[in-house]
């Protein structure tokens, strides 16, 4: 049975790797306020990243009592990294294009459910009645939420959901063969070794696409990289990685509710989008649902 500190401080991390991830959308946003590029935006973020996880893969390969990184494993990680966060990450920069922030969060939500579902088709692990019913708890917020987020959507609104779908789905896949391989590897050169491969995807594309005149953007633009980088991706993948390894696949993904909460929150406060009665009704289903499946006898 795991001690209910270290539990704890896997469920802190959580939490804090969801409110971080919630900032990026808003931090997308405010940036096409400037430029509507999300392979320059990508690649920027990406490429202020890449020291922090360079860094970090250097640190973690100096244990020499930490496992050797079979072939398998190092597969794995260009996979993980591809599918989790260069292909999950630039859907997402591209549905955002269409749809606002806070519904974005909502459609990416549907993660939960895919692990849940993968889960038990690969790894044979028969969700909890408590995870079920934190499920359906959250997802009747998330209906009240979507129901008003809908109105006046636009003719792109459903490339914009379904790009954000293809996110969800990416990181479902992400969440559940990680679990396998960060037990083996270690979350720390889990993470490092994933976002590094993630990172040069994400730059290659823009060498590949886009001209050197590209990166002739403004220095509000180049703040917002920095903040993406910073706050949405190093901090949060690392402390995500850790809350994998403390609490497991479904019980991060279910704490993932907390994700269209916070950005409706923070969008209301930085980008102006509504929080009407019925959201924050809504809203505090999905907290209800993160209650139930956090707080135990």
């Amino acid at each position: 049975m795991v001690p209910p500190p270290y539990r704890a401080i896997g469920v802190a991390m959580a939490v804090a790797g969801v409110v971080c991830f919630s900032l990026r959308p808003i931090l997308i946003k405010l940036a096409y306020g400037y430029v509507v590029d999300p392979v320059t935006l990508l690649a920027l973020r990406m490429v202020f990243s890449l020291p922090f996880f360079l860094a970090a893969a250097a640190w973690a390969g100096r244990d020499r009592e930490s496992a050797r990184v079979t072939r398998g494993d190092a597969w794995a990680i260009v996979f993980l990294g591809f599918i989790g966060y260069y292909f999950a990450s630039f859907v997402d920069f591209l549905g955002l294009q269409y749809i606002s922030a806070g519904v974005g969060r909502l459609i990416l939500f549907v993660y939960p459910t895919l692990v849940v579902v993968l889960s038990l088709a690969f790894l044979r692990k028969r969700p909890s009645a408590r995870e079920i019913a934190a499920l359906a708890v959250t997802y009747a917020g998330l209906a009240m939420i979507m129901s008003k987020a809908m109105g006046g959507a636009s003719s792109n609104f459903a490339l914009g959901a379904g790009l954000c779908f293809a996110s969800a789905a990416g990181y479902a896949v992400y969440l559940v063969a990680g679990s396998q391989v960060v037990q083996r590897v270690g979350s720390v050169r889990f993470t490092a070794y994933a976002m590094t491969v993630a990172s040069a995807f994400c730059i290659a594309q823009f060498f590949l696409l886009r001209p050197l005149t590209a990166l002739a953007l403004s220095v509000e633009v180049y703040g917002l990289a920095i903040a993406m980088a910073v706050f949405s991706t190093v901090l949060p993948v690392f402390i995500t990685a850790e809350a994998l390894r403390r609490i497991g696949a479904n019980q991060v993904a279910l704490f993932g509710a907390l994700g269209p909460v916070t950005t409706i929150f923070f969008g209301w406060l930085g980008l102006d989008e509504i929080m009407t009665p019925v959201q924050l009704a809504g809203a505090a289903l999905v907290l209800a649902g993160v209650v139930l499946v956090t707080v135990r006898r």
